[in-house]
């Protein structure tokens, strides 16, 4: 008897550790979702994928050019309604790095419609599920992937962007 209780204890502790880890991951993502929403541009530097952040110059330029984005979007009569990710996808090992694909939906509203957007964000750890940096899957994005990730998993299977609805 004591055999089986051990052996049940050693087979569902990984999958307790791994559910704990999607929740960590989808409970980030949301936050950071959510510090799109309130414009707190700090968190969404801090967990945009450092190679993303070293190309835009920096987090202090990178901040600077989302606050010019959305400075420029606001001018336009849009901005945004509301924005959720849903369940992490299967954790892929690549490299030292852990990827897993979350859908997300993001909404924006205009002064005559509702855009509706929704795609993938590529979660990335590289502490083993602690801390998760996160890269929209957009068009300008998608096809970067082999340079920004060059030991990315091919068992990941990224679907191609999709164009924004309008409501």
């Amino acid at each position: 008897m004591k055999f089986f209780i051990k052996t049940v204890i050693i087979l569902f502790i990984p999958l307790a550790s791994f559910a704990q880890d999607t929740v960590r991951l989808k409970h980030q993502a949301q936050a950071v979702a959510d510090a799109l929403l309130k414009g707190d541009y700090s968190t969404l530097a801090d967990h945009t994928y450092p190679k993303i952040v070293a190309q835009m110059g920096g987090k202090e330029k990178m901040i600077a050019t989302i606050k010019q984005g959305l400075e420029q979007m606001n001018a336009q009569g849009f901005s945004f309604a509301d924005a959720t990710v849903g369940s992490p996808g299967k954790f892929y090992k690549a490299g030292t790095e852990i990827h897993c694909l979350i859908p997300q939906r993001i909404a924006l509203k205009s002064p005559n419609s509702r855009i509706v957007n929704n795609s993938y964000l590529l979660a990335v750890t590289k502490d083993g599920g602690k801390f998760w940096y996160f890269l929209d899957i957009n068009r300008g994005t998608y096809s970067k992937i082999p340079q920004l990730f060059p030991n990315f998993n091919k068992k990941l299977v990224i679907p191609e962007p999709t164009q924004p609805s309008i409501q």
